[in-house]
């Protein structure tokens, strides 16, 4: 099991702290330090069942910046949300959690986390 977490992140710290509390084996990711390939941004998105757009932070100044509320949200244009994504990891929500069934969640509550856990 991997979390893809920001240190700075409330929902990050949330999630590492239940993950201890369980006694999970895990490994951290700190995605903005040790930034995701668009190889491996793909293989999350298969296993999260989601699309690019469904877990870009559009809120963020750089999605601001790149006009990403404006972009297309279909299939000709997820490479081009991949990219964004590779390029301003910042856009990436967080954390993200690599179950061990190869499975992934986007684990912002509580529950989500122990779904992954429970994979």
């Amino acid at each position: 099991m991997e979390i893809w977490i920001n240190p700075a992140c409330s929902k990050c710290r949330s999630a590492v702290g239940l993950l201890d509390a369980e006694g999970a084996d895990y490994t951290v990711r700190r995605y903005l330090e040790d930034v995701p390939s668009e190889d491996e941004i793909r293989e999350v998105l298969t296993r999260l069942g989601l699309e690019p757009w469904d877990i870009t932070r559009t809120q963020e100044a750089a999605a601001e910046e790149l006009g990403l509320k404006d972009w297309p949200r279909d299939e000709a244009s997820r490479a081009r949300w991949v990219t964004a994504l590779a390029e301003h990891p910042k856009l990436i929500q967080r954390p993200i959690i690599t179950a061990d069934d190869g499975t992934a969640v986007v684990g912002r509550t509580d529950e989500a986390v122990r779904d992954a856990l429970s994979r």
